[in-house]
């Protein structure tokens, strides 16, 4: 393989492995600051139990999520130095936010949620715990920014030429709110929440198979419910409103998550298919005319397709791209679907009742780490065949002196590295899983699990 490939192969793992753990904790983040309001509000001590367990397994996450995104900034000046020179400025200012505004509100409050049981007032460890959770939020926010000043830059002008080129931020606010932020921004929001509710869920759906700790784990079952149902939902409207975006800022990975390969025709909304790059065609199941009716609210209005585009210039891998969307639309529908279903069956009174449901939401927990990723698949490869849309190729932005077997010894370390700390990561949450929610609460109360 040539260096370009290997890079991007590596930094795709290395990103990939890191974003498991980000939205876990702004979803365990929510739950811990609803768990924690609720005993504020009630002093009902099961809620109480419930923050102080999710708040281990949030420093876990937190931990590792850490420990990964480290690493990514170093390929930056390691495997995409002519990158990293272009985009200095640009992501300069964003990760200086970052860190001033979100990692440092989120690890200043981090010690008191860990150590300020008992230490500090109530109502102080609950604003940590809030400051916690936005802190999270606000990290979410200047990664995304930068990512999406990429795919719509805004706010710059080009200084240099050549190698020696660089983005240098005009208007920081223009930067900030560049015109696919905004969408990028809730719709990774939401994605986030529904990781974290989803293991909630998984875990206590699990306790209630087992029958174990029954009684705490409907309360905690219904409150990730409320925040799956309500966020599921919600990422139909974030993800049309970003649809729309990219239909304006970059109709070539439209078409790509279509098959769309016109010129300038009606498109169809499939549902799956398959797309033959060389035949421009896509056999599956879609709806005539869809993809128009739902950007233009036409469908017989045309939507450019892909090639309209030089070859150079559109995505090459458009089945990849078209598969991955489909994934995550599939992905979100279903947990659409399960959320309302769920909500359904307590309305009847019949949730808790209802093993083979909880059996799925013990392994439902997988779906919107599926979901994340491959959306960010989807957005990342039909951003191609640029880095920085419109303005720098992926193929001229590595770095010039590193060689291929460079890379490859670092990808494999980083495979045995990251697949231990997986493993470990793993280990540490199972057993914390199987210690159960009263391990600390048992030290100073007695209370009864069934």
């Amino acid at each position: 393989m040539d260096v370009e490939i290997l890079a991007r192969i590596q930094f795709a793992f290395t990103i990939a492995f890191h974003y498991i753990y980000p939205p876990l904790s702004i979803g365990i983040g929510l739950i811990m600051v609803l768990t924690e309001g609720l005993y504020l509000k009630t002093g009902n001590k099961e809620y109480e139990i419930l923050t102080r367990f999710w708040i281990k397994i949030f420093a876990l996450t937190f931990g590792i999520g850490v420990a990964t995104g480290i690493i990514m900034e170093f390929e930056f000046g390691t495997n995409w130095a002519v990158y990293s020179r272009y985009v200095g400025d640009i992501f300069g200012s964003a990760l200086a936010a970052e860190g001033l505004f979100a990692f440092g509100l989120e690890s200043t409050f981090l010690g008191v949620l860990l150590f300020g049981w008992n230490r500090v007032k109530p109502w102080v460890h609950f604003v940590s715990t809030v400051g916690v959770f936005l802190g999270s939020m606000f990290s979410a926010v200047w990664i995304v920014v930068a990512n999406s000043w990429q795919q719509t830059p805004a706010g710059f002008h080009i200084v240099g030429e050549g190698l020696m080129a660089r983005a240098e931020v005009t208007d920081f606010w223009a930067m900030v709110f560049n015109p696919s932020s905004v969408d990028r921004i809730i719709h990774t929001w939401q994605g986030a929440i529904l990781a974290g509710a989803f293991l909630v869920l998984s875990v206590h759906a699990y306790y209630i198979r087992k029958g174990r700790y029954i009684q705490i784990s409907k309360k905690a079952f219904k409150i990730a419910l409320v925040v799956a149902t309500i966020f599921s939902l919600g990422q139909l409207v974030s993800g049309h409103s970003s649809a729309d975006g990219v239909a304006v800022n970059q109709p070539a990975k439209l078409a790509a998550m279509e098959g769309h390969f016109e010129k300038s025709a009606p498109a169809d909304l499939y549902l799956l298919g398959w797309v033959d790059k060389d035949k421009q065609k896509v056999t599956g199941i879609g709806i005539p005319g869809g993809l128009s009716f739902l950007v233009h609210q036409d469908f017989k209005a045309p939507i450019t397709g892909l090639n309209s585009f030089p070859v150079e210039d559109r995505p090459s891998q458009v089945n990849a791209v078209f598969q991955f969307y489909h994934i995550m639309v599939a992905i979100g529908m279903a947990l659409i679907g399960l959320s309302l279903f769920a909500c359904f069956m307590w309305w009847r009174g019949k949730l808790f009742e209802t093993k083979w449901l909880l059996w799925i939401f013990s392994f439902a927990v997988i779906l919107p780490q599926i979901a994340n990723q491959v959306g960010w698949f989807a957005a990342e490869m039909g951003r191609q065949p640029w880095v920085v849309y419109g303005l720098l190729r992926t193929n001229k932005a590595f770095s010039q002196e590193v060689t291929s077997s460079h890379i490859l010894f670092s990808l494999i370390l980083f495979l045995v590295v990251y697949s231990i700390l997986f493993v470990l990561f793993i280990y540490m949450v199972n057993k914390k899983i199987k210690h159960g929610p009263y391990e600390e609460a048992e030290k100073t109360v007695n209370f009864t699990t069934v």
